[in-house]
């Protein structure tokens, strides 16, 4: 309330008014009372959901049709365009994420990316030339950041033109470190003819690896981390034409509920494994981003969304799903005396699965349209906010 008097008396009283205003907005909005935490880098680990062409570079390539929505070409990426990652990148303003492993146009200036499409976060004895899964399993992906960190700081003291591609030293403490695995070591236990009792059994020692491998992080001075737990896998086409699946185990949505059901497990454990790192590392930030809930609100409602065949493969040939572990997407096969390439569907953009394991990117960047605010985070920070511990 304002009391009438000269205006020497009018003044304060005004002064006294404003800045209670200010104080009520910080109070009540926690976008004015937290600052972006402005990420200069992003460091990435992770599999196939965030790999943007480490595998591609060490083994063999991606092929068409992978990359045609958005590059117009094979861009590392399994998938026929953008990442999860590429689109959290973007957000912050900082350029596409170059594999640590890629050897040709890497420009490390704003981070890298170690994830490589096929690792898990244990080692697992059935490597790629068996059809089974990568060697550059998390704990190898802590050992390739700590070379890089410290050979991209003599790289960028000797001065020339590589030094300009290289990070700052004092990015490595002011950037996001994000984590996209696990699915591949649920995958290595069912597709090693291990019942789902079994995996479930094995869930407590891979998040105890996780948990080792974030501390090693840690101690190269990362401080702020984003951390997605697994998707359905039990939705995946690659699951439900390869595994043992009977009518009374597809859900409503039409996916494989005790796959889902072990996937859910493991999100259970490994959220209490983020819970007790931080309290043991207090001095960093972690935040767990629920990616399941999403991706199954997506293939559940998809036709809601815009989305139609939510769980058949874009990219692939046979069956129910247009899914075949023998005519992978990008291949060229013979039926009946034919030779026929794996293509992609018609439009992309309204299907959810791309090739049987991933999605497209338009199911990505509808996948980052709903984690990018924090409502599906622990705590419920934005992106652009994960260097803080909590909500404001």
């Amino acid at each position: 309330m304002f009391i009438m008097g000269s205006p020497a008396s009018t003044e304060p009283s005004l002064s006294l008014f404003f800045s209670t205003l200010i104080i009520l907005a910080l109070i009540l909005n926690p976008a004015f009372a937290s600052r972006d935490c402005n990420f200069p880098a992003i460091f990435n680990f992770g599999d196939s959901n965030s790999d943007t062409g480490g595998l591609s570079a060490s083994y063999y390539p991606t092929q068409p049709p992978n990359g045609e929505t958005f590059f117009h070409m094979p861009a590392g990426r399994y998938s026929d365009g953008r990442l999860t990652i590429d689109f959290m990148a973007q957000s912050l303003g900082l350029p596409y994420l170059s594999a640590y492993l890629n050897s040709l146009e890497s420009n490390f200036t704003h981070g890298a990316n170690f994830a490589t499409a096929a690792s898990p976060i244990r080692p697992v004895k059935r490597g790629l030339s068996e059809g089974g899964f990568s060697p550059f399993y998390l704990l190898v992906q802590y050992w390739q950041f700590m070379q890089f960190k410290s050979r991209s700081q003599l790289i960028k003291k000797r001065g020339g033109v590589f030094a300009s591609l290289m990070p700052k030293e004092e990015y490595f403490s002011q950037a996001l470190y994000t984590f996209d695995i696990g699915q591949n070591d649920l995958g290595a236990g069912f597709f090693g003819n291990q019942s789902v009792q079994e995996v479930n059994a094995s869930v407590p020692d891979i998040v105890s690896n996780f948990s080792r491998d974030v501390k090693l992080i840690y101690d190269l001075g990362a401080r702020s981390f984003w951390i997605h737990n697994t998707g359905p896998i039990g939705c995946l086409p690659y699951i439900l034409v390869n595994m043992p699946i009977t009518a009374s185990q597809i859900d409503k949505a039409g996916c494989a509920a005790p796959y889902n059901d072990v996937a859910q497990y493991f999100n259970k454990k490994l959220k209490e494994a983020v819970v007790q790192l931080r309290k043991d590392l207090p001095l960093a930030a972690f935040t767990y981003v629920d990616v399941y809930s999403v991706k199954y609100l997506l293939i559940s409602q998809a036709e809601k969304y815009g989305f139609e065949h939510p769980l058949v493969a874009c990219c692939g040939y046979g069956g129910k799903y247009n899914y075949s572990p023998t005519a992978g997407c990008g291949d060229t096969i013979t039926v009946n005396g034919t030779r026929l390439f794996v293509g992609s569907c018609k439009r992309p953009s309204v299907r959810v699965i791309w090739d049987g394991i991933h999605y497209t990117e338009a199911a990505n960047r509808w996948v980052f349209d709903r984690i990018v605010d924090g409502k599906y985070s622990d705590p419920p920070l934005p992106l652009r906010m994960a260097c803080h511990k909590k909500a404001m």
